[in-house]
């Protein structure tokens, strides 16, 4: 009996998938929940299990190819169990070549030059002639070499096209604000946390205050979000991830902690699941560990809103008439303007900027 490994589908819009490693070999004994191949798709890196006990007969789709959604991935038979006539589609023969009508001249020109004559276009009388090719390779010197072609992972793939659609269709707007992280370096090391989980929490605190900030525009209608999942941008090898906190608002600190320590080292591990994935209502993205003082992050739909937070600078400031150097940060909010006006985003900004410099307090 033969039983197809096929390709999960991990989500509502997920259309294909890219395999990524093979953990069997094609005549390896397999058990049923084994995991045989990791697939990697929509930001989540799945294992995909043996669905029978017996032997990996044949991998039909090889690492690095991608396939589509309930396509077949590789067969599994009892033991010693020949294939079936037709168990796997055969390969698609190469097309003919196209005939292209051309001069002996021009034939042996584009021989020595390693130059396709379809992709030429002759200019006499619908045959290629040795000036057409001459001039093909003038027009080749102008343009520029291609040192390396790298094809897009399934997570930039992803994220190419959701960052696309966000800006396409979002009216975005980014206001900045300067805040003084004194107090919050203070509490980062006395408490032992990062300044993007200390973030987090505050964040979470404003949301609640502020909730337009934590909903979503769906329609005609403004759907305003119960809870405060936050989601955190994290660079891996292969692409941006934004792994989700749910319920980011009822943590402690140390929660919010030890959960982003562990969702960031699972994510750039590839480990991350579905539900790491799901159901965000608010992004933050830090930039200052590259330098960066300040940027416009985009929304990470279906969210209203992201922040992005850049690095800290000791300045010059004045403080209470005088002037001291100071820790200072920039904070870059950018929001859905159909949802939220100029005013109460900045009040849920002034409102991170005061949390930040009363992170001593409380929480």
């Amino acid at each position: 009996m033969v039983t197809k490994i096929l390709m999960p589908r991990l989500s509502l819009t997920m259309a294909t998938g890219l395999v990524s490693t093979w953990y069997k070999k094609e005549g390896d004994a397999v058990v049923k929940g084994e995991p045989l191949v990791e697939v990697d798709t929509e930001k989540v890196v799945y294992d995909v299990e043996s669905p029978a006990d017996g032997v990996l007969q044949k991998i039909v789709a090889s690492e690095g190819e991608e396939v589509p959604v309930a396509g077949v991935l590789g067969l599994v038979t009892v033991e010693d169990e020949v294939l079936p006539e037709g168990a796997v589609t055969p390969e698609a023969s190469a097309p003919p070549r196209e005939r292209v009508l051309a001069s002996p001249a021009a034939k042996r020109l584009a021989r020595e030059h390693d130059i396709d004559l379809t992709a030429l276009t002759a200019t006499v009388s619908g045959r290629i002639t040795a000036e057409d090719v001459q001039r093909y390779l003038s027009q080749a010197k102008a343009v520029p070499k291609v040192k390396e072609i790298m094809p897009l992972t399934s997570i930039q793939k992803v994220a190419a096209e959701r960052v696309s659609a966000s800006y396409r269709g979002t009216p975005h707007c980014t206001m900045t604000m300067e805040v003084n992280m004194s107090n919050a370096i203070k509490r980062s090391k006395t408490s032992s946390v990062s300044y993007t989980a200390l973030l987090a929490k505050l964040v979470a605190t404003a949301l609640t205050e502020h909730p337009l900030m934590n909903s979503t525009f769906n329609g005609n209608q403004i759907k305003v979000f119960e809870e405060v999942n936050m989601g955190v941008a994290v660079a891996t090898e292969k692409g941006l991830v934004v792994p989700v906190m749910h319920n980011a608002d009822e943590k402690s600190l140390q929660d919010v902690s030890s959960t982003l320590r562990n969702l960031v080292q699972r994510a750039r591990q590839g480990k991350l699941v579905k539900e790491d994935m799901s159901g965000g209502t608010f992004t933050i993205t830090n930039l200052g560990m590259f330098g960066v003082d300040t940027f416009t992050p985009i929304i990470n739909p279906p969210e209203a809103a992201i922040l992005g937070v850049g690095r800290i600078v000791e300045k010059p400031v004045v403080v209470e008439g005088k002037i001291t150097i100071e820790p200072m940060a920039q904070l870059s909010l950018s929001f859905d303007h159909r949802i939220v006006d100029g005013a109460p985003a900045a009040s849920f900004l002034s409102r991170v900027k005061e949390l930040l410099e009363n992170a001593l307090r409380g929480g």
